[in-house]
């Protein structure tokens, strides 16, 4: 059966809302009233330089994902609905904008105090909801009250009637809060699911895998899992992460239909498909031959500055850098490093954002800091009229954050049906039924490995002689060995593993032993996907493909690998466009073992849809087209 589009479960959660039915969030609001107000003053505190409400409250937000366990499509949404809430409630005091969620217009003698007041109980009652039982809450909720105690906003005012823009924030919150019960996602009972995967779980200590259908998604289990940010799991098992997201009401979205799927990214090549085969196999290859040049002993310095890397072209890896820096008419200077650390360097840096904040944080992280740069010279497509700090923030925020969530409905989505396979599970499985190389050579099956000399071999006699390079192999004669990463040394703060000779039934990505590979299916792509959508946004409302100045960097300290020790210096990351710095986020999965090449450049293309249908979407809302809520 279909469920209520999103606009009919908005209408619906604004009618329960204005009727005093706030459903689910008992203990939140009080629709009628709320206590007087002590008579004690309060002088409110103004935040960091050019910080504007709402990116106070998009910070402590960032901040409350970083504690939680790392769920990107949940967080995304969060980004979402939060942003929304203070689009709304900045635009209830615009006689043009139209509000996502719920559309009012109000009036107030100092519209800018009210806006604060607004966009603060909205956040604050949405965080509050939202983070009330999440890893981290003994930390986040103090957070959020302690930000509402210094701009002197009572948390105790919740009442949802009136014209105060206390209550107009409330209202605000309660709508989208009642709405967010019915979305599809099922947060009312914690957002679990049905889902039972069709493989049993690859045990990540024991060698090789047993698998039903290797073309499908194989949850790892792991003696000591913890999640990317630190998090102690209780199961050994991973357990997939939001399957049903498709379904999950959007912002920019076509209909998902009973699949699930509101973008189709077609299917990704198949083990064993007479059309897909050879692609199967090759995108395995290439993420060993990536994991092949994680050793800084290697010595092989590459330049990583914009003038050699970025300018692909949509979905692919074919670009060569740009000639020159469009601001300042200069090429771009060679910036050398060591291929290793380069690699390992974007592996660790794109895994889960620089503070663990998930790929959609990620993304507000890079466009704050952008903004800053900008600011004041603040134009909304680089023309037209300076805009305040606020209205910039809010605006921003709703179109990056509608693409965010939109990437993670439909990767998620795709995720779910397709339910592909991960590296991992691709390479054991495939080397430990042996080479589909030479039908006539040892150790041959149509679905092994494709030999590829000093990469993917055969053990043989000849190779595990003494001072050969399979010596410390012997005793696996016939069986394929990969040159690869060897996994997480004894002492990662102190040692590297290197690269070397080893069983493929043996191989591991380049991430930490407590974690191996995210909890959900590989295809497509959610780095792709969200940062492309990013990216398209941040171009888009810059006006600027570009980064400010030509340039966007960021840089890994020496010493700061959390897998294995590095790098030995800084290694400054570059990016010359928006979509450079995505296409690389893409891309590090690969060197991290994650994804591979159909996942990553299907995701991307989605991505790019996801992105420009949500800032047109937006545009909508900024001058008055949107279509409006309760």
């Amino acid at each position: 059966m279909m469920s209520p589009s999103r606009s009919a479960r908005v209408a619906m959660a604004g009618a329960l809302v204005g009727a005093g039915l706030v459903v689910g969030v008992v203990g939140i609001f009080d629709v009628a009233a709320s206590p007087e107000p002590p008579t004690a003053t309060c002088t409110p505190e103004t935040g960091p330089p050019g910080w504007s409400v709402a990116r106070r409250w998009n910070e402590v937000l960032l901040d409350a994902i970083r504690r939680d366990l790392p769920a990107p499509t949940i967080h995304a949404r969060n980004l979402f609905h939060t942003s929304a809430a203070m689009w709304d409630a900045w635009a209830a005091y615009d006689p043009a904008a139209t509000g996502v969620f719920v559309h009012e217009k109000h009036t107030a003698d100092d519209v800018e105090a009210a806006r604060a007041e607004a966009i603060s109980y909205a956040a604050y009652r949405i965080l509050e909801h939202r983070y009330m039982d999440a890893t981290g809450a003994s930390d986040s909720i103090p957070e959020f009250d302690d930000l509402m105690e210094s701009m002197c906003y009572p948390t105790y005012v919740t009442t949802t009637r009136g014209d105060d823009p206390a209550a107009v924030g409330n209202r605000i919150a309660a709508t989208i809060i009642t709405f967010g019960l019915s979305d599809g996602s099922n947060e009312s009972n914690g957002y679990q699911t049905g889902y039972r995967p069709v493989n049993g779980p690859l045990v990540v200590a024991e060698s090789g895998t047993v698998m039903d259908d290797p073309n499908r998604w194989q949850p790892l289990e792991i003696e000591n899992m913890v999640s990317q940010n630190g998090i102690l799991l209780t199961s050994g098992v991973q357990q997939f992460i939001s399957p049903n997201w498709g379904h999950v009401a959007g912002f920019a979205l076509p209909d998902a239909g009973p699949d699930g799927l509101p973008i189709d990214p077609g299917a990704p090549p198949l083990l064993g498909d007479p059309a897909s085969d050879q692609a199967f196999k090759d995108n395995a290859v290439e993420v060993i031959r990536f994991s092949s040049l994680a050793d800084p002993a290697q010595g092989m310095m590459i330049d990583i500055s914009p003038g050699s890397l970025g300018g692909n072209t949509l979905g692919t890896n074919d670009g060569s850098g740009h000639e020159v820096n469009p601001v300042t008419g200069l090429p771009y200077a060679p910036v050398y490093v060591n291929q290793a650390d380069f690699t390992r360097a974007i592996a660790e840096f794109w895994a889960d954002g620089p503070n663990s904040e998930t790929p959609p944080g990620h993304w507000n992280t890079i466009a704050n800091a952008v903004s800053d740069t900008l600011a004041p010279d603040l134009r909304l497509g680089g023309t037209g009229p300076v805009l305040g700090r606020l209205e910039w923030d809010v605006k921003l925020y709703l179109a990056l954050n509608g693409a965010a969530h939109d990437a993670a409905v439909a990767a998620w989505g795709a995720k779910a049906y397709f339910d592909y396979t991960r590296p991992i599970s691709m390479i054991r499985y495939m080397g430990g039924l042996g080479q589909s190389s030479d039908p006539d050579g040892p150790s041959y099956d149509p679905e092994g490995l494709p030999l590829m000399p000093d990469l993917v071999e055969v053990i043989t006699a000849e190779s595990t002689a003494t001072g050969e390079r399979h010596e410390h192999l012997a005793g696996h004669e016939g069986e394929i060995a990969v040159l690869a990463w060897r996994g997480t040394p004894p002492d990662p703060e102190t040692e590297t593993s290197g690269v070397g000779w080893i069983l493929a039934i043996d191989w591991v990505p380049y991430q930490l032993p407590t974690f191996v590979t995210p909890s959900f299916a590989a295809y497509v792509s959610g780095h792709g996907a969200f940062s492309r959508a990013a990216a398209e946004v941040m171009a888009a409302f810059t006006g600027s493909e570009y980064f400010p100045g030509g340039l966007g960097t960021w840089t890994v300290p020496a010493g700061s690998f959390q897998f294995e020790a590095g790098p030995v210096q800084d290694v400054v990351l570059q990016w010359a466009t928006y979509a450079d710095a995505s296409d690389q986020a893409g891309i590090s999965r690969l060197y991290g073992g994650i994804h591979v090449k159909a996942d990553d450049l299907a995701g991307r293309i989605m991505g790019a849809g996801v992105g420009r249908a949500a800032f047109a979407e937006a545009l909508t809302h900024y001058d008055g087209g949107g279509a409006g809520g309760a």
